[in-house]
């Protein structure tokens, strides 16, 4: 019992292990003109958490900053894009990260939100680093079908904690986000 309270500690102070996504670029698909990207800039620019916008309209790509210490929520972002009537192809998420210990196909709490890291050596992240959501809805269908042989864990074709995350200590259904570095 005493093994598995500290096993428990251990996991906790992990998932709740510093740092915080500080911006993201976000690359739309299905744009043909200048007034599509400016459908879903209006419709990015009604999220709370954003402080600022930039879109590039070559290259269908918007980076978009937060306001500090707000948590981001990547569902919200992708389904203001398709408010707008289009698809996001693909989105990198720069965050801070204070000494996070890694490891591949494993679960982390960053910023509010969970990952499941994918195809990552076993490192510690300190400072800026870039990940890519590979989740379906984040990628194309290609991309993201290519992705499920990085895990054989069913979190990655649901989104949602499975009997995997469960063992880990994530509530069943809890969303997770599923990364590359």
């Amino acid at each position: 019992m005493k093994h598995l309270m500290i096993l428990m500690v251990t996991f906790q102070s992990f998932l709740g292990a510093g740092a915080q996504v500080s911006k993201v670029s976000l690359q739309a698909s299905g744009l043909t003109c200048s007034m599509c990207s400016n459908a879903i800039n209006k419709s990015l620019k009604t999220i709370s958490t954003v402080e600022s916008i930039e879109p590039n309209i070559k290259t269908s790509t918007f980076v978009i900053s937060f306001k500090p210490g707000s948590a981001v929520d990547f569902d919200q972002l992708k389904k203001k894009v398709e408010d707008a009537g289009f698809f996001v192809s693909r989105l990198d998420a720069t965050m801070q990260f204070d000494n996070v210990a890694l490891a591949d196909d494993a679960h982390v709490k960053v910023g509010g939100n969970n990952f499941h890291i994918l195809n990552a050596d076993q490192q510690t992240l300190t400072g800026s680093k870039t990940v890519r959501i590979i989740d379906k809805g984040f990628v194309s269908a290609k991309e993201y079908k290519k992705n499920s042989g990085l895990t054989k864990m069913d979190c990655y074709k649901t989104g949602v904690a499975a009997t995997c995350c469960v063992k880990e200590g994530l509530p069943s259904g809890t969303r997770i986000f599923h990364v590359t570095i």
